[in-house]
């Protein structure tokens, strides 16, 4: 599966990077229909607290999901958009059985 990560406004690490490729790359034993995943890290303004974003569109046939979290750090951040788009890949999945 392929997954593009950019980091806007900053260098990310590779430990940052090995974190987010594993914890997107869960979302595969969901659904196997996934073409790619796309996922933004965002630096915002260092004087509010939580400042990390992270944005992760899941290209899959038909719509392509999206979740989005800002929090403290990037990792929680990405835990919570996994955890928002499982939820969306059941939804869809369910959907595309009863058509």
């Amino acid at each position: 599966m392929k997954v593009v990560i950019q980091s806007i406004k900053f260098d990310a690490d590779k430990k940052l990077l090995d974190f987010v490729t594993k914890k997107v790359e869960k979302l595969d034993k969901f659904f196997d229909g996934i073409v790619k995943y796309n996922v933004m890290l965002k630096l915002g303004n260092s004087t509010e607290p939580e400042n990390k974003k992270v944005e992760i569109r899941v290209v899959i046939p038909g719509n392509d999901l999206f979740a989005e979290r800002k929090c403290k750090t990037f990792e929680d951040a990405t835990r919570q958009c996994v955890e928002a788009l499982k939820q969306q890949i059941k939804k869809a999945k369910e959907k595309m059985r009863n058509e």
